[in-house]
């Protein structure tokens, strides 16, 4: 436990982020989950517009700093090629 007033608050105030940074992943993930399973069932038209979700929620965790720019990037193009697998 933290001796000072500060640290107390401070550990309280990374707890809350952490708490955050956990729904923003596993929302992250579930829609990452669903665009593959469209991928596998080679249904077209949804894994196109889940890779629209996927898209989303990847740069708005870059932005959040929950992932550095460069891993959504990579993210994006590898979901990217999964989609182009399709034709």
């Amino acid at each position: 436990m933290p001796q000072r007033y500060s640290g107390a608050k401070e550990l309280r105030k990374s707890h809350k982020k952490h708490l955050h940074n956990l729904d923003i992943k596993s929302e992250l993930k579930r829609t990452i989950k669903s665009f593959l399973k469209a991928v596998q069932e080679k249904n077209k038209t949804e894994a196109e517009s889940g890779l629209k979700l996927v898209y989303k929620k990847l740069d708005k965790a870059a932005k959040r700093n929950i992932f550095h720019k460069n891993t959504a990037s990579r993210r994006k193009s590898h979901y990217q090629r999964q989609l182009k697998s399709l034709n």
